[in-house]
């Protein structure tokens, strides 16, 4: 049995964290992600102290997606290099897939962005998935958050890159930046037009070599494909790069792209406007999540819905009636 290690008293956390301890800022991290009732009053605590003390909306929040293979480790690593050597504290945030029969991150084991990993302006963070929506950690904004009260400039969110993730980081992000492959087909990418409506940019990644060629035909094809899409909310034009990761082919241009985003994003207003809705929407996400596993350790409850459970399994009771049985005998507890 794994012994739990002693937390840290409150203060030590806030000073370990604003004063940018690695160490301390891992262990907050952990914290919060706990779902230990002790873990949880003192996670909740902690969000609170530096919520008052940290810069307000400080960090560039940048989501990068795209399907296992396209190279979203190597380009973060990188582009994280590049912006290092800029001067900019990186914090990244791996989301990891996660064993359905353990819950532990499959890629746990396995060492990625060694280099990045090794420079002392930046942080990397993987965290198993979970059963969370979409494949993305149910504590992925209040991690973000900690590491902006550690004085990271930029924050990377890295997706699973399947499923719903992409919805989910898009909507805690303020540039969304979607990785392709050129000629491997919309079929094996997985690239839906959904997805494609959402990126902030699109890089063509792996752009060198006998990709090269392929490369700027996919550019070509995909910037018209973008023109046919009605206008982001915030009026931005999404533009498509090709880059080499392992070149260091594009990076600076895409950097650039971002810098005008952000500049076009506050100048209209979008911005803030955007990140007061994330802020809500994460409202309502944390307190459904919350309601659900609160009314999970009712027994009475919990029995109930065993037995709702049962009836919708063999047919003898509907969907929407069972929910109503259970509303009625919530609203009386």
């Amino acid at each position: 049995m794994v012994k739990r290690r002693k937390r840290l008293r409150l203060e030590d956390y806030i000073d370990g964290v604003l004063n940018s301890k690695r160490g301390v800022l891992s262990r907050a991290i952990t914290l919060i992600e706990s779902n230990h009732p002790e873990d949880k009053e003192l996670a909740s605590q902690l969000s609170d102290a530096l919520q008052s003390r940290r810069t307000p909306d400080k960090a560039f929040r940048i989501g990068v997606t795209g399907v296992p293979g396209v190279g979203k480790s190597t380009f973060i690593e990188s582009f994280g290099l590049y912006l290092c050597d800029l001067g900019y504290k990186i914090a990244v945030l791996t989301i990891d897939p996660s064993s359905q029969r353990t819950g532990g991150s499959i890629l746990g084991d396995k060492t990625r962005m060694d280099e990045l990993s090794q420079h002392p302006n930046a942080y990397i963070r993987p965290s198993a998935s979970g059963s969370s929506l979409g494949g993305v950690a149910a504590k992925t904004r209040e991690s973000m958050l900690l590491c902006e009260a550690a004085g990271f400039d930029i924050v990377l969110v890295e997706t699973v890159g399947v499923g719903q993730s992409e919805t989910a980081v898009k909507g805690m992000v303020d540039f969304f930046l979607l990785l392709m492959l050129a000629g491997a087909g919309d079929e094996l990418q997985g690239i839906k037009k959904g997805i494609m409506e959402m990126a902030d940019a699109i890089a063509i990644n792996k752009s060198d070599g006998n990709n090269e060629t392929a490369a700027k035909k996919a550019k070509g094809e995909l910037t018209q494909a973008l023109h046919l899409f009605p206008r982001s909310e915030s009026g931005w034009q999404p533009q498509v790069f090709t880059i080499s990761a392992v070149e260091k082919k594009g990076i600076s241009d895409l950097w650039a792209n971002l810098n005008q985003y952000q500049v076009f994003a506050k100048s209209n207003l979008f911005w803030t406007a955007n990140r007061q809705r994330q802020n809500v929407k994460w409202l309502h996400d944390v307190l459904q999540y919350e309601l659900l596993d609160e009314l999970k350790r009712d027994e009475m409850i919990k029995e109930k819905l065993k037995e709702l459970e049962l009836g919708v399994k063999e047919g003898r009771r509907s969907v929407p009636k069972a929910v109503k049985i259970l509303l009625k005998m919530i609203k009386k507890t």
